[in-house]
């Protein structure tokens, strides 16, 4: 049973960021505000519940890109309208994404900071809150999000965000104004800001910070950049941290996303520098090499070099290990034994039928929860983008190797 955090008051409006967040009401896909605020999804009568599944192939000689919605009607081929995979479009760079226990999902648009519940039943997408004060150049803007494991009780979602300052984690709870309860992370001009977030089975926060541009700082104890963070609810290093900081782990480029298997083995994904990026097997104060060591060097998991994935999250399904990639613009499933360790060859899903793929988050029913990130200025967006994507992977990627 998990332990539940003792203690969490509930925050006041106007607390500390009184402007930081403005509530909103209206559609994801319309963008106009209704007359009143309204904090949760409209429930109009849905339609049918679907059971997303992975697609098949790509017809032959369609292009390596998202395909083009189908306007002629119903047809529920992957990519077009009907497609009972995407369950949002027409938002712009989902970056952030963690599910609620009703089963829905809370979704951040980067450079918006609007926070969208999303249904797994393709119901109306309802904006639910929109963060104020974010600075959005370069990769930056509202990133990370990650649900209370205590929600049912407590109502708090927190946010990994970049302001022109800084990069800082808020809390909050629908209908009031965030607080942040960690500031002062490094924040950089361009890429590699990190940014994921992630309760552990711990009922930690782990906070992702990349080196922001400055790979000498990876592996410098005084600095938050290019770290794996481990906070408590209210933004102190946990209990049992290393040296009793918040740093968890260090020497990375730029997590882009975390996760832990049943056995609580924690996994997180690296986008690095010099056409290499990684798989690696965390641990407590573990030290992960860059820069110290050529980023060739490194032993991680799994390591793919020359030749770029771009990864983006990461999710464990049964004996599964899912991966976003962002270059590589498909999903990518790789069995794994029973240590925890990749056990045969890997599974190439999704492959150029929604282009970039990033946020990876598995549900407790078993489907896999996506991101598209084709409106990022790196993609090639179809009309229905940005997306929302459920599916059901194969149990031939799930199923224990044994």
């Amino acid at each position: 049973m998990r332990r539940r955090p003792a203690g969490v008051l509930m925050l006041l409006v106007g607390v500390l960021l009184g402007g930081f967040l403005t509530a909103c009401g209206h559609s994801a896909n319309k963008g106009q505000p209704t007359s009143a605020r309204t904090w949760v999804a409209q429930q109009n009568d849905p339609p049918p519940v679907v059971d997303p599944q992975i697609p098949g192939e790509q017809t032959p000689g369609q292009p390596d890109q998202p395909n083009q919605p189908d306007q002629g009607g119903s047809t529920g081929k992957p990519g077009t309208a009907e497609d009972p995979n995407v369950v949002a479009a027409h938002l712009s760079v989902p970056w952030g994404l963690a599910l609620l226990p009703d089963g829905s999902a809370l979704v951040g648009e980067r450079p918006t900071g609007r926070v969208l519940q999303v249904q797994p039943t393709r119901s109306p997408v309802a904006t639910v809150a929109t963060i104020g004060g974010i600075d959005n150049s370069g990769s930056g803007g509202l990133l990370g999000l990650a649900v209370s494991p205590s929600y049912n009780e407590d109502g708090l979602i927190y946010a990994y965000v970049t302001t022109k300052t800084d990069s800082r984690i808020l809390r909050f709870s629908l209908g009031t104004a965030p607080t942040p309860i960690l500031t002062g992370l490094p924040r950089g001009a361009g890429s590699a800001l990190g940014g994921a977030l992630a309760f552990g089975p711990d009922d930690d926060l782990y906070v992702s910070v990349g080196d922001n541009g400055h790979p000498s700082l990876a592996d410098r104890p005084d600095s938050m950049a290019g770290k794996i963070l481990r906070i408590n609810v209210f933004g102190k290093p946990a209990s049992g941290n290393p040296g009793g900081s918040a740093i968890y782990a260090s020497g990375f480029h730029n997590v882009t996303g975390m996760t832990w298997d049943k056995q609580g083995r924690m996994y997180a994904t690296d986008s690095g520098p010099h056409n290499v990026d990684n798989l690696d097997l965390i641990a407590r104060g573990g030290q992960y090499g860059w820069p110290a060591v050529k980023a060739g060097d490194r032993t991680p998991l799994l390591q793919w070099k020359p030749n770029r994935i771009g990864p983006g999250g990461v999710a464990v399904l049964g004996f599964g290990l899912f991966i976003g990639e962002l270059t590589g613009q498909k999903l990518i499933g790789i069995p794994l034994d029973t240590h925890g360790k990749p056990h045969g060859a890997a599974e190439d899903l999704l492959k150029g039928t929604y282009g970039r793929l990033r946020t990876v988050v598995a549900a407790p029913d078993g489907a896999l929860w996506i991101t598209t990130s084709n409106k990022d200025g790196q993609g090639k967006p179809a009309p229905t983008d940005d997306r929302v994507l459920r599916i059901k992977p194969p149990s031939s990627a799930t199923n224990s190797p044994a």
